[in-house]
């Protein structure tokens, strides 16, 4: 804290000085405009230029070059533009240099009161305090993960509407294995941050874990959450591909984690996605689900002398349309180019909606696009591939339908 009052200090001086740099030069200036009045000749100048104006009028008046009511109303003039030359000119007496002076200490002591109540109420002074608990911790030979947390346990009281010592604590319950105590933490930062799609989901999977990786009618309604508010969400999507594991829906446990590779951001989870995935692929192999229903098996992978034009984090999709092109896709499926070669299944589950399935044509207009842009309209640059006419049928040991990534949509 000695650190923050010393750097609100090195503020607060500077603004002080500016304060006080008036003061200093007010008697410099008092005089410098002092000796300008005093030698300032403007209304001398003034008055002579009317008494040589008004000693022309009287001899033209006595000439008789001008009559009596011309006289007096020229005259007239010449005294009323007298009096507003001079009216400008008349100058109040200059103050004291030394006038209002008190009121320059009161400015500076409301300015660093003000500036003190202004952080204590906007500042970040509890998140400094985290921040020298952590530095400590870290800096103690014996420091540790527990006395960590036992240090920041004992903020509990002072900052209980801290919400960046309920998120430190949430992760720290987690890392130590006290999902009681993370979830009472995530509640407690959701109750002050909002319902955040991200903390309902970090939440959804706490709670489905806690249940033996069980989808609950409460992690079901989390997640129903999460998606209505964002139906990208990497975490949801990741614990719906874990259930559908779970149940030896594989196809579906690939398209969902798919999906939140393409949204996740920490490299390292999104490895774990795709050992999943890959894990998945291997135990789908030719086994699908009876109730998966007709459809078709797609084996994707890209032309080499396209490699170089991608990334392997760019967006691919893989879909079945009608022949005519007339509909909806029927089956769309996600994923990235880090996985080709690849084999995706297309089946009902992979459906739009419920109005354009696979399971309604007899054969279908096979589709692969590349988006580096990410998005699902095609974009001048997009890479492709196709295959006509593939027929859609039961999926029990069906051959898969190689369809090559080898064009440039222009």
């Amino acid at each position: 804290m000695t650190l923050l009052w010393i750097a609100l200090a090195g503020v607060l001086l500077p603004a002080l000085w500016l304060l006080v740099l008036p003061m200093r030069k007010a008697r410099r200036w008092h005089d410098a405009q002092s000796t300008f009045e005093q030698h300032d000749t403007a209304v001398e100048q003034n008055v002579a230029i009317f008494q040589r104006r008004l000693a022309a009028l009287d001899a033209a008046h006595q000439a008789g070059k001008v009559d009596q009511r011309q006289y007096d109303e020229e005259k007239l003039a010449l005294e009323r533009s007298l009096l507003d030359d001079t009216a400008t000119l008349k100058r109040r007496p200059l103050k004291s240099p030394a006038s209002g002076r008190w009121a320059v200490p009161l400015v500076m002591l409301a300015l660093v009161v003000g500036s003190v109540v202004w952080y204590q109420q906007q500042g970040a002074e509890d998140d400094l305090v985290l921040w020298a608990i952590g530095q400590d911790v870290r800096e103690d030979p014996e420091g540790s993960q527990a006395r960590y947390l036992e240090r920041l346990e004992a903020q509990i009281s002072e900052q209980p509407e801290n919400p960046h010592l309920w998120s430190t604590l949430f992760s720290l319950y987690r890392e130590t294995g006290q999902m009681d105590n993370a979830v009472t933490a995530l509640e407690r930062l959701i109750a002050l941050e909002g319902r955040l799609p991200s903390l309902l989901a970090q939440l959804a999977q706490l709670r489905f874990f806690m249940a033996k990786r069980t989808l609950t009618d409460e992690v079901q309604a989390l997640i129903d959450e999460v998606r209505e508010a964002d139906p990208r969400q990497p975490t949801a999507l990741s614990i719906l591909g874990i259930h559908a594991f779970d149940q030896g829906d594989y196809a579906t446990a690939i398209d969902r984690w798919r999906r939140a590779v393409a949204n996740v951001e920490d490299p390292a989870i999104a490895a774990s996605l795709r050992q999943g995935i890959r894990v998945a692929q291997g135990r789908m192999g030719d086994e699908t689900p009876a109730s998966a229903g007709p459809g078709v098996r797609v084996s994707v992978s890209l032309d080499p002398a396209l490699a170089d034009q991608v990334d392997g984090d760019d967006k691919l999709f893989v879909l079945a349309r009608d022949v005519e092109g007339e509909r909806p896709p029927l089956a769309v499926v996600q994923g990235l180019v880090s996985e080709l070669p690849m084999t995706v299944v297309l089946d009902d589950r992979a459906a739009m909606t419920a109005d354009a399935q696979i399971s309604q044509a007899r054969e279908v207009r096979l589709m692969v696009r590349v988006s580096p842009s990410g998005q699902a309209t095609p974009q001048a640059g997009d890479l492709w591939g196709d295959v006509d006419r593939v027929e859609v049928g039961p999926l029990d040991g069906q051959a898969a339908t190689r369809v090559i990534i080898d064009r440039v949509f222009e």
